[in-house]
């Protein structure tokens, strides 16, 4: 396993963009010169599992300080090869 696939969902949710906390865990995603996709209810970033792995607590402290209340997490391996 090489690489690795994060996905992240930020709470509360709201209906006109994306809110403060939503935009600091993007950018901090952003900063760590991974690709990111920003979907309409989560978050994305594909790349090497220590990479992705140091971007989690990054990704929690910005949301909260923000104002999340909820971070969610799911960690799926990615094989290239099929």
């Amino acid at each position: 396993m090489n690489r690795v696939r994060l996905e992240f969902t930020i709470e509360p949710f709201v209906e006109s963009g994306p809110p403060p906390y939503v935009s600091a865990a993007v950018e901090i995603a952003e900063k760590s010169g991974l690709a990111v996709d920003l979907g309409p209810a989560s978050t994305g970033v594909e790349g090497g599992l220590e990479q992705v792995s140091a971007l989690i607590p990054k990704v929690v402290t910005a949301a909260m300080s923000k104002g999340a209340t909820r971070v969610s997490f799911q960690v799926s391996a990615v094989d290239k090869s099929r």
